[in-house]
């Protein structure tokens, strides 16, 4: 979980083996807290019946394009979801979301703890 104003990692979530996030998002309903306005993609199809106050962009039909309200409607989520895609790359640079982690499973969670910290350590630094 990511604030998307501050681009700081709030919370994270991890499993064995490959899983979706969509299924990680639903074991970990109640760790969202009340209230929480939740910015996704498209691959969250279905988040509305889980999480009301959830908005994420509209996928078009298979023969059919979209509306130009309906793309400004995208573009909008979309500008406010890019910070959120920027965190995601510059965790990149320490290569755990980048390739296949291959070390003990059982310390993955606890190595992409301290990455998100450095990565907050860091955003606060450049803040000052």
């Amino acid at each position: 979980m990511i604030h998307y104003k501050t681009r700081q990692i709030l919370s994270l979530c991890s499993s064995r083996g490959a899983v979706h996030d969509f299924e990680l998002f639903k074991c970990n309903l109640n760790q969202i807290p009340l209230g929480s306005f939740i910015l996704a993609d498209k691959g969250y199809q279905g988040i509305y019946t889980l999480y009301p106050n959830s908005l994420l962009p509209l996928k078009a039909k298979r023969p059919c394009k979209l509306d130009p309200e309906l793309k400004i409607y995208n573009q909008e989520i979309n500008k406010r979801r890019i910070g959120i895609e920027h965190v995601f790359g510059s965790l990149k640079t320490f290569k755990i979301l980048a390739e296949r982690y291959r070390n003990r499973a059982k310390r993955l969670g606890l190595r992409f703890n301290l990455i998100a910290g450095i990565y907050n350590l860091e955003l606060s630094k450049n803040d000052l």
